[in-house]
């Protein structure tokens, strides 16, 4: 009996949605990571031999970097001026990363619980230039889960 996994998924076709709204304008997201600490547990058997074990620790909370080409988007601004200005009741979001396939149809997503921003760098401007304006915003989440 074959068993088939279906298609990769590709990169290209992905989505940032923040308290249910849509980001209308992704380049990239990158740096995803959330860690957690490894807990060794060492004794020794009833034959004298030493075992070691290793438990789940506590998790530490994560981020991932959001760059977009700067707009007039009112909904993301306010989310990063309620996070730089420290409006944490404002500012906390639950977000979500969604990947799609080639039809379009969500196929796998990321849950951000309470993600903020913590810190935005736009990109360089040089007088003469032709280049699109990016901002890149750095966020940080307290929980990271597959939905």
């Amino acid at each position: 009996m074959s068993l088939d996994t279906g298609d990769a998924l590709t990169t290209h076709n992905f989505g940032l949605q923040i308290d249910g709204v849509m980001v209308e304008t992704l380049q990239e997201i990158s740096g995803l990571s959330m860690e957690q600490d490894v807990i060794e547990f060492q004794q020794v058997s009833a034959d004298g031999k030493p075992i070691i074990k290793k438990l789940p620790g506590v998790k530490k909370a994560g981020e991932c970097t959001v760059t977009r080409g700067a707009t007039q988007s009112a909904a993301f601004t306010e989310w990063i001026s309620s996070s730089i200005a420290g409006d944490m009741g404002s500012a906390r979001k639950d977000a979500s990363i969604i990947f799609l396939d080639y039809q379009l149809t969500e196929v796998k997503r990321y849950n951000l619980r309470n993600a903020w921003c913590t810190k935005v760098e736009l990109s360089a401007t040089k007088a003469g230039d032709a280049a699109a304006l990016t901002e890149q915003v750095t966020i940080t989440f307290e929980e990271l889960t597959l939905g």
